[in-house]
């Protein structure tokens, strides 16, 4: 029986990780779930799980988490750093499923334990991959990524023998606004954005998969997954989701991993690894399929596509500005303050401007990351001087 938390357990992930446990009864105790503030949700997920700790960051939501789980034997806790001492209990996998920059000092204390750790939240690794990466050969935690298209990466990397892969191969939906006008995207709503047409996600994300800027960073946290240098990541639309991603081989041979688009097939992978487990998943029906298409972006309607490859030539930094702009520009837009190809816009002055700092500590990235997210709510505000150019 493998002992598990998550990390993240009231999003979308974390409810799939729910449903794939308890379809597999006996073989996972779990230890801890945590949430932001849904303690609701939370106490009722702890209590079908069995859980022993439940943790909430959000301090507010704590008088409510522990009157739902009074009596269950369920220890509860809230804050910032009962998270993080969350993720530091010794278990033997975490699903790191926390949304955003929120989930990377919990991240870091899940790897500092040396269990398995499967990520699925991107931001950490875009903004701290060197460190996380290093952490976890530090440490011997396994690293093992959710996301469809690098778990399918995984599943088809020859880890032994990297030297002989030509390229990665990254495929895109397309998102909700793939055939749309750029004039037409500027238009577009968050009730639109958020309606993909083939995955279940949370808003945050589903803006990105509109944006295609959730392709952009899977391109930088790819780079430090599988130490791959940008040059041989490429990315192809294939809007029916059912190859993931592909590998290329110096012979011309092409490995891919399919699926039906339902996130517990990966979530279902990266828990049983190495063994395979059952999932309630969907399966994919071969037969029924009528076409499988593949194109190139177009990058001047999904800016995001460039501005990755360009972060990751410029350095660490521009990537920690890429993903922090981009989180608040999502939120803006979300909230009705700001268009949808205003996102790439402020993410692209951000990038651009002379924001610097340390990104060579995780204390240091944090700073720094706070510093892009204030300067840019500053400029959504109506402060056009927040940004100065480079030089």
């Amino acid at each position: 029986m493998k002992r598990i938390s998550i990390l993240g357990a009231t999003g979308s992930v974390g409810q799939s990780t729910a449903d794939v446990i308890a379809s597999a009864r006996g073989r996972f105790e779990v230890v801890a779930l945590t949430a932001n503030r849904d303690s609701e949700k939370l106490a009722a997920m702890a209590v079908s799980l069995g859980a022993r700790h439940a943790v909430v960051a959000d301090e507010a939501a704590f008088d409510d988490l522990k009157a739902r789980l009074s009596g269950t034997g369920i220890t509860c806790a809230a804050g910032a750093d009962a998270l993080v001492q969350a993720a530091s209990v010794p278990v033997d996998i975490t699903m790191a499923a926390i949304v955003g920059m929120a989930g990377l000092r919990p991240l870091m204390a899940a790897i500092a334990g040396g269990g398995a750790v499967a990520i699925a939240n991107k931001e950490p690794l875009v903004a701290a991959g060197r460190l996380v990466m290093k952490a976890a050969r530090q440490s011997g935690a396994k690293i093992l990524p959710v996301d469809s298209e690098h778990n399918a990466i995984f599943q088809v990397f020859d880890h032994a023998r990297p030297e002989g892969i030509s390229r990665i191969i990254l495929t895109a939906s397309g998102g909700p606004f793939l055939g749309w006008s750029a004039a037409d995207m500027a238009r577009a709503t968050p009730a639109q954005a958020v309606a993909h047409p083939n995955w279940s996600m949370g808003a945050k994300i589903s803006v990105d998969s509109a944006t295609m800027m959730n392709k952009a960073l899977e391109i930088i946290e790819a780079h430090y997954l599988f130490s791959m240098p940008s040059e041989k990541i490429d990315v192809l639309i294939h809007p029916q989701s059912v190859v993931h991603s592909m590998v290329e081989y110096r012979d011309g041979s092409v490995l891919a991993q399919l699926g039906a688009p339902d996130m517990r097939t990966p979530i279902a992978f990266a828990l049983g690894w190495p063994e395979r487990i059952d999932t309630p998943g969907r399966r994919l029906d071969l037969q029924a399929l009528s076409d499988l298409t593949f194109a190139s972006p177009d990058k001047e309607k999904f800016p995001a596509l460039p501005m990755a490859y360009a972060c990751l030539a410029s350095g660490p930094a521009a990537c920690v500005a890429f993903n922090a702009a981009n989180e608040v520009a999502v939120a803006g837009f979300l909230a009705g303050r700001l268009g949808f190809s205003e996102i790439s816009r402020i993410v692209a002055r951000a990038v651009e401007s002379d924001l610097s700092g340390d990104v060579e500590t995780l204390d240091g990235i944090c700073d720094f990351d706070n510093t892009v997210r204030q300067t840019v709510k500053s400029y959504i505000i109506g402060n056009e001087g927040a940004f100065a150019k480079k030089g």
